[in-house]
């Protein structure tokens, strides 16, 4: 009797032991951007990034805390130390990679189409030619539209009144980022039972966790329940979910 209950206690300070030494990584997040991260009606700050990291420290054996943080001041904050990590809608580019590390990829947020609900055989921009499509004047978006031989380019000064367009036929497309296309397609009520987003991003704007330049240690860890989770594709039913 006497040795199963010492092996009990040992399999206990063991078990205690590894709780113990569970890494909590605090994240600071700009929670002001939906679909991807924002404060719910509840008070919480929810979206495709939280839903997102919280499987990863599932799958990477460590524990997430968020900070609401303003993004004026978030990467200075990640260079005092104030947390661990910053995962914001942050894209990865050569000029913030000087002062900071990144995570591997989680999601290509670049440009997506929207059209309305009740049109078929539309996937791509090609597939709009004779007809107009719309964007924000100067954004990626219209860019992107020019490229496409037979399609016409609609410009507004800001996206609303294009999305407006859309819903009500003026025009066949409306081309923006990811996000903020989910945002008017899954989140509006005026929106999203009239439009939808097809196919997939066509432009490349890749976001990614930053960490202070040189924490290897947090870095690692992330990347460890990233790509656990991405290699399941537990990522899809996340897009599902807030992007589509």
């Amino acid at each position: 009797m006497k040795k199963i209950v010492l092996i009990l206690l040992c399999a206990l300070i063991v078990t205690t032991a590894a709780m113990s030494q569970t890494t909590k990584i605090v994240i600071a997040t700009d929670a002001t951007w939906p679909p991807m991260e924002y404060i719910d009606s509840s008070k919480q700050i929810v979206g495709y990034d939280i839903d997102l990291m919280n499987l990863a420290a599932q799958a990477g054996g460590f524990t997430v805390e968020f900070r609401n943080t303003a993004w004026d001041g978030i990467f200075a904050g990640l260079a005092n130390g104030n947390y661990d990590a910053v995962m914001s809608s942050v894209t990865i580019t050569d000029e913030r990679k000087q002062s900071m590390d990144f995570s591997i990829p989680y999601i290509n947020a670049g440009q997506v189409l929207i059209v309305q609900k009740a049109a078929s055989g539309i996937t791509t921009l090609a597939d709009l030619k004779g007809k107009a499509a719309g964007a924000q004047i100067g954004t990626t978006g219209a860019m992107e539209i020019k490229k496409v031989s037979g399609v016409t380019l609609k410009t507004y000064d800001e996206l609303g009144l294009a999305i407006e367009d859309l819903a009500n036929g003026r025009i066949q497309g409306v081309v923006a980022d990811t996000p903020i296309a989910a945002d008017y397609v899954m989140q509006n009520d005026n929106y999203k039972t009239r439009l939808k987003i097809v196919g997939q991003p066509f432009t490349e704007e890749l976001y990614g966790v930053a960490v202070k330049k040189g924490n290897t240690k947090v870095l690692n860890l992330i990347n460890k329940g990233l790509k656990a989770v991405l290699d399941a594709k537990k990522d899809e039913a996340l897009k599902n979910k807030w992007l589509r």
